[in-house]
């Protein structure tokens, strides 16, 4: 099967990639963590991460069981570089869970009518009702970054965004929603690695998009408009929690106590949960562009 694009991860990481991110990639058989920053320089044992993970569906469970009961409404956005894991951690919050009740929101590019509504308003008819957890796989804040880099929204639009997105979170908390926003980041030669992979696995090859090949050569641009993300929608009643996920096993984990942390529901075995791990897992503090 031909590879999407024409190959162009391979062409980029031959003819464009920066001389260090390369020899990072060729270096991948080596060194299993690619990032010289990342706080672990080994990834977790598979062992003890599918011990922890296991004890930790047990905690999803009994937290869908109360949300369901308690009429609770939970919703965690999750966003970050391409190839941070996303799709992945989503998987694992849901694979005990009751469809019925935690559901996957991953919404296309914006219909022609879309585009005329506001801003947020095809969002928030799929926020959660009584008894949900919605788990939004990408969110409004493409509008932050993934727009800003493409150059898919004006300045304007975006100032106006910045300007009305504090508000928005606010009300939906004081609405009574829980609203847990999650940043999965990883190095620029791990992101690129992983592209590699996906594109020469057929099975994973319908994860690539044209924006995610072209944002390869957009790394800079990405840095800052994150940078400008984090500054202006980092709020007391909205932070974002930001999870380093070069480790995709210790990511999941950190992730996933974050979400069982948020919520006081009945049956906690607080030795199981613990906390995210500190090394990984914080504001934007520890971000690395």
């Amino acid at each position: 099967m031909e590879p999407p694009f024409v190959g162009a991860i391979t062409k980029y990481y031959q003819q464009q990639a920066p001389a260090n991110v390369r020899a990072a990639v060729e270096a991948a058989g080596d060194r299993p963590i690619l990032s010289d920053s990342y706080p672990y320089d080994r990834r977790m044992k598979r062992r003890d991460y599918e011990a922890q993970m296991d004890a930790l569906q047990i905690e999803l469970v009994r937290l869908q069981r109360w949300v369901r009961a308690s009429g609770q409404r939970v919703c965690m956005v999750f966003e970050g570089r391409d190839a941070a894991g996303k799709g992945g951690t989503i998987a694992r919050i849901r694979a005990n869970q009751n469809p019925r009740h935690t559901h996957t929101v991953a919404l296309a590019k914006p219909s022609d009518r879309e585009m005329t509504q506001w801003y947020f308003q095809r969002y928030v008819q799929h926020l959660p009702a009584a008894g949900e957890i919605v788990l939004f796989d990408r969110s409004w804040y493409n509008r932050a970054v993934v727009e800003r880099v493409f150059g898919f929204s004006t300045d304007a639009q975006r100032e106006h965004f910045f300007n009305q997105v504090p508000d928005f979170e606010n009300m939906l908390v004081e609405e009574g929603i829980t609203l847990i926003k999650v940043w999965l980041n990883v190095g620029r030669a791990e992101q690129l690695n992983r592209m590699l992979a996906r594109e020469a696995d057929p099975l994973k090859q319908w994860k690539l998009s044209r924006i995610d090949v072209e944002g390869l050569a957009q790394w800079d641009s990405y840095s800052e408009a994150i940078e400008e993300m984090f500054a202006r929608t980092h709020t007391p009643t909205a932070p974002w929690t930001v999870v380093r996920a070069d480790d995709k096993r210790r990511a999941r984990l950190a992730v996933i106590r974050r979400l069982l942390a948020a919520l006081p529901y009945e049956g906690r075995n607080a030795e199981v949960v613990g906390a995210p791990d500190p090394a990984i897992s914080g504001g934007p503090d520890i971000w690395h562009g």
